[in-house]
């Protein structure tokens, strides 16, 4: 059977997953969560001109003439009266502008002696003066649909006093991993034994991009362990299962799989690490079947599973964001596989950005893609690098 290229195994993927439903949720549980439509503003902000600084407030006619204070606006506290001339009024940061006024001269240029002042400098007509709607109006636009909501957005949302909004629905994502040498975190682990670290990973993964993760445990490899183990899945809109997916002996679970519904989409992908892949569909359910090393596995969820829980939640872009940096170092001539290079990258004083792929790049090691903050990427029959030469790289 001939590899599938990374490409075309992703084109599947996406052509197969769909947008969720949406539902309406208050702004305060907003964080990270995708706008299914355009949001806008329910009033104008500033609502009013306010003064910018604090001052006073005054007609830019008299600035060359003594004045008298005749009252303050405070922000919440507006003066209600107006400013006739030879007047003026004490101002307050974000406080509504007095009526009559046209201008606020900074509290630094001012000379105060009891109700009187003197004004030292005022650069210009309408100084240091906020429009009505300088910010936004009224039905303005404030977030467009596809936009992950972060701080910065909950806050201008607030500031329009937009209390609920409309969102994509969280995928949910059931995780099950497989394998009798596995124990779970915090277990005595006796010999033959190892921590399972890959469950405890894609809870992470899942619910760090949005999703809502669901553990399964881990099935042995047994027929009635994993056919117990799928029986639980429902109601969820991915389903991944970590190791088994290979041509061991005790590799059981597609075909379990498969008696249970699961139809194929493809097997095996022109990828390394992370060959092993099986991606299809389960009772309409979104199915990956990731291989059992750690690296391989987190590669796979890069490539391919990201994707998937992005368009499920309306964002733009295929996964993580890719840059270009100078390699460090040589690197030998690609195979026949798209080759994905734990790697570590830099940001030089020059702006430039270099990256060093030279560690172990063994599947299993954990230590080495936890230390990586980049993946380096060499197409399908790459030439050899030399050192200094620009490479691609996914920023993670």
């Amino acid at each position: 059977m001939s590899l599938l290229p990374v490409p075309e195994a992703l084109e599947t993927i996406l052509n197969s997953t769909n947008e969720l439903d949406t539902e309406t949720i208050h702004l305060n549980d907003a964080l990270g969560r995708v706008t299914a439509n355009d949001i806008t503003s329910n009033l104008t902000q500033p609502p009013f001109a306010a003064s910018a600084m604090d001052g006073y407030a005054v007609k830019y006619d008299d600035i060359d003439k003594p004045l008298t204070v005749i009252g303050e606006s405070q922000a919440g506290n507006s003066f209600d009266g107006t400013i006739e001339n030879g007047e003026a009024a004490r101002i307050f940061t974000g406080a509504p502008m007095v009526d009559g006024a046209d201008t606020v001269v900074i509290q630094e240029n001012v000379t105060r002696n009891g109700d009187q002042i003197i004004i030292n400098d005022c650069k210009a007509k309408g100084s240091n003066i906020r429009a009505a709607g300088g910010d936004f109006k009224n039905g303005d636009v404030l977030v467009t649909k596809g936009t992950k909501i972060g701080a910065r957005q909950i806050a201008l949302l607030a500031a329009g006093n937009v209390a609920e909004i409309s969102v994509y629905r969280q995928p949910k994502v059931a995780i099950l991993s497989t394998g009798d040498e596995l124990l779970e975190v915090g277990s005595e682990i006796g010999p033959d034994k190892i921590v399972n670290s890959n469950v405890p990973l894609f809870m992470a993964l899942v619910e760090e991009n949005g999703g809502i993760p669901i553990n399964l445990g881990t099935a042995k490899d047994t027929l009635k362990d994993v056919q117990t183990k799928i029986a639980l899945v429902k109601d969820v809109d991915i389903f991944v299962s970590i190791g088994g997916v290979s041509v061991g002996d005790y590799d059981i679970i597609q075909d379990v799989l498969k008696e249970a519904g699961l139809k194929v989409d493809f097997w095996k992908v022109a990828m390394q690490p992370g060959k092993p892949i099986v991606y299809g569909d389960f009772n309409s359910i979104r199915y990956f079947g990731m291989p059992g090393n750690p690296s391989s596995s987190y590669v796979c969820f890069a490539n391919f599973m990201l994707p998937a829980m992005n368009k499920m939640q309306g964002l733009d872009g295929v996964g993580y964001p890719t840059s270009m940096a100078t390699v460090d170092h040589d690197i030998r001539a690609g195979s026949g596989r798209m080759n994905y290079m734990r790697a570590i990258y830099r940001e030089n004083e020059d702006g430039t950005k270099s990256v060093d792929a030279s560690f172990n790049q063994g599947s299993a090691r954990l230590k080495t893609m936890s230390d990586a903050n980049c993946l380096l990427i060499r197409d399908v029959s790459a030439p050899e690098a030399k050192a200094g030469d620009l490479v691609k790289i996914v920023l993670i």
